[in-house]
Formats: structure tokens, C-alpha cells, sequence
């Protein structure tokens, strides 16, 4: 385990080749987070097997089949932890899985794995990852057999541009998202919540403002009705450059859909929002409708939510560490839900923090094209 740029896939490269080199491995398992990681980091990589082979053990790459091969005979075959089930039927001596906390489903793979290692006098495998607080990397530090190494960004400075990691320890401190993506330590759960107390109260700290150049109202409508419905999460952020402020939140309990629509509407006017932004995997064109029988006159934006709230929600956790986030005053609800979200005890929908996301994603993280003129 260890930080980004620590040296991972440098590491198990050679140890790959040098297993290859002593005759101990003959079919080897080549395993990334897709094919596509599999080809471009460890076999092709600056640190993968072709770069950094000696020049009398260099392998043959044969991208179309999938395969490397060794002079002295010894295999390697690609494959995607996308498809734990293509790993049925073939038989290794030695593996090696790259970003394991990356993989969609580690369990599944490693369920397939662990049977196929079955040639030899030793079966091996070699992991590396950046650590996250996923089930199969807590099993393995459990495993007896399972020996862990670790290392931080900071251990191989020597081989990064200079002065990239200074910076990097600069900007992010000891924030959650530093230890974890730095440091190489794994936050475990309930410690692993996107955001810290500190975080928080830091992001109340810096300056307010009053003057944006965009303002925007995030919902997050909720999937069911009646007084035990999940909330309507509703945000007001705005930002200003290369900054954003939470300006307000009005998150909803138990209301019916023409009573929260009502409350975004009068906070449409009253902050004079240029859009709201509703997310539409709940009820699709409908919200939108709701909305706008409230508020004619707004503009509305659907955006579908494809990954995970954890996975949306690592990206603006980030955002707060640059302290580039401003909260306008204290949000009880809201900054208790970001901080309990993604601990074991956290339980229900974060209806306040998945608005917030949506807020701060398309304010300071979507990619906006503005329109061309190009001769054809």
C-alpha cells in the first residue's frame, strides 16, 4: 500500500521479472482495474515490465493476444478485474493485481483468483493499491498470510519532478484525502468520512461573500413520499473564480413535491439564481415539471448521477482540502451529514450532502465548451 507516485507499479515490475528471472514463475496473471490500466501502466508504463526489463530478459508484447512472453518461456496474460469470471479456467504460478482498491468488485476477483493459483511449489501474488476503506482490502490486512508493505509519495521524491511533492504536502496538509492518497494509510471506516470537523471549520473560516458570478440551486428530490420520505436536499451555491460558497441550505423533510418545488422557487427569486440543477435519476423530465409549475421562469438542468455518492463526492472533499470551499455561516444538518457520510454508522439517504455535490461538481469541476466560430 501506498501513496500515489510512491513507487507501486516500479516495485512489483521487478519483482515480476525477477521471479521470472529465477525460473519461479511460467504463467502469470496480469490483473488492472481495466484492460486499457493493464496495457498503459503495467506493461507499458514508464515502471511497467517493458521499461524496465534488462535488455537479455526483455519480454514480446503481443497487445492483440493479450500476452507477454519471456525468452525463457515464461507467460503473462491481461486481464480485467471488470471480469472476475475470465479468470476461471486458466491456471498461474504468480499474479500480480494493480490498483486493488480501484477494482468494481475485489471480492469477486479474488474469489476467482485464489483457485486459479495452483501451479508450482509456492503460488504467489503481489497487490498494490493506493489504499481505500473497501472490504476487500480491510480482509487482506486481516489475512495471516498476507504480509503488507507501505510507502508514501514523500519515500520517492527522489524519482518525482522536483518539488511536486512539497507542493502537494502544502496544499492538501493533513487532510483525509493527503493521508489517504499521500501517506498511503488506510482511513477505515468510521474514520472514513469524506470530511473531518477540521475540514469544516475551516471552510467557515475563510471569507465570505455576497457577490458571485454564478449562483446556482441544487435538488436532490427524494425517491419516496409521506413524512417518513427521505429529505429533498436543497443547496444555494455560488461561485466567484476559482472559488465556491454555500450560501444556503433549505433542505426539506417530509413535505409533498409542490411544497419543496414551492421552496426552491421563492429561493430562486430570492437569490436570484441563474439555474437550478435537479438531479433526474429520480423521476427524470417530472421533476423538472414539478419545478417549473412553481417557477416558470427558471432554468432548469437535469443531471443523471452514474457513479456512486462516495465516488462524486471524493472529487469536492478534495475542493474543501484546497480550501477553495467557503460555507457563508454554520449548516448544522448539512456539515453533520458530510461528516458522518461514509462511516459505519451513518445510516438513510444524504439527501443535504448529494445537492451540495451536485452543487460544487458543476461550479468548479464540470468542463463547460464555450460556442466557436471554425472554417471548414
Amino acid at each position: 500500500m501506498g501513496g500515489r507516485g510512491a513507487g507501486k507499479t516500479r516495485a512489483a515490475a521487478e519483482w515480476v521479472t525477477d521471479m521470472v528471472a529465477q525460473g519461479y514463475a511460467s504463467s502469470i496473471a496480469l490483473i488492472g482495474a481495466t484492460l486499457g490500466d493493464v496495457r498503459n501502466v503495467m506493461v507499458g508504463g514508464k515502471s511497467g515490465l517493458l521499461a524496465i526489463a534488462p535488455p537479455e530478459l526483455a519480454p514480446k508484447y503481443e497487445p492483440s493476444k493479450r500476452i507477454l512472453t519471456w525468452a525463457n518461456g515464461a507467460i503473462a496474460y491481461a486481464y480485467s478485474a471488470e471480469v472476475p469470471d475470465s479468470l476461471r479456467g486458466p491456471q498461474f504460478d504468480l499474479a500480480w493485481g494493480d490498483e486493488l482498491a480501484a477494482w468494481a468488485d475485489g471480492d469477486a476477483v479474488l474469489d476467482v483468483l485464489r483457485p486459479a493459483l495452483r501451479l508450482g511449489e509456492n503460488p504467489k501474488v503481489v497487490l498494490t493499491t493506493t489504499p481505500r476503506p473497501v472490504p476487500w482490502v480491510k480482509d487482506l490486512l486481516l489475512d495471516e498470510t498476507c504480509v503488507i508493505t507501505r510507502s508514501s509519495t514523500r519515500d520517492n521524491a527522489a524519482n518525482l519532478a522536483k518539488g511536486v511533492v512539497d507542493d502537494l504536502e502544502r496544499r492538501f496538509d493533513n487532510s483525509i484525502w493527503a493521508r489517504q492518497e499521500l501517506f498511503g494509510e488506510l482511513i477505515e471506516d468510521p474514520e472514513g468520512a469524506l470530511w473531518s470537523r477540521d475540514d469544516i471549520k475551516r471552510a467557515r473560516a475563510l471569507p465570505k461573500a455576497h457577490d458571485f458570478d454564478t449562483i446556482l440551486i441544487a435538488v436532490d428530490p427524494p425517491a419516496t413520499k409521506g413524512k417518513n420520505a427521505d429529505a429533498c436536499g436543497i443547496i444555494i451555491a455560488g461561485k466567484n473564480g476559482k472559488n465556491a460558497w454555500v450560501i444556503d441550505d433549505l433542505t426539506t423533510q417530509g413535505q409533498a413535491p409542490n411544497e419543496w418545488a414551492a421552496v426552491i422557487a421563492k429561493a430562486y427569486e430570492k437569490y436570484a439564481a441563474n439555474y437550478i440543477l435537479a438531479e433526474g435519476n429520480q423521476g427524470g423530465e417530472m421533476v423538472r415539471e414539478i419545478i417549473k409549475l412553481q417557477s416558470p421562469e427558471a432554468m432548469v438542468r437535469l443531471v443523471h448521477a452514474s457513479k456512486s455518492k462516495r465516488v462524486r463526492a471524493e472529487p469536492v472533499a478534495l475542493l474543501y482540502a484546497q480550501n477553495r470551499i467557503c460555507h457563508n455561516r454554520h449548516f448544522p444538518a448539512l456539515e453533520d451529514e458530510m461528516c458522518s457520510f461514509g462511516t459505519q454508522n451513518f445510516r438513510g439517504s444524504p439527501n443535504r450532502m448529494d445537492a451540495l455535490v451536485h452543487a460544487l461538481t458543476h461550479l468548479l469541476l464540470v468542463q463547460k465548451s464555450n460556442p466557436k466560430i471554425r472554417p471548414i
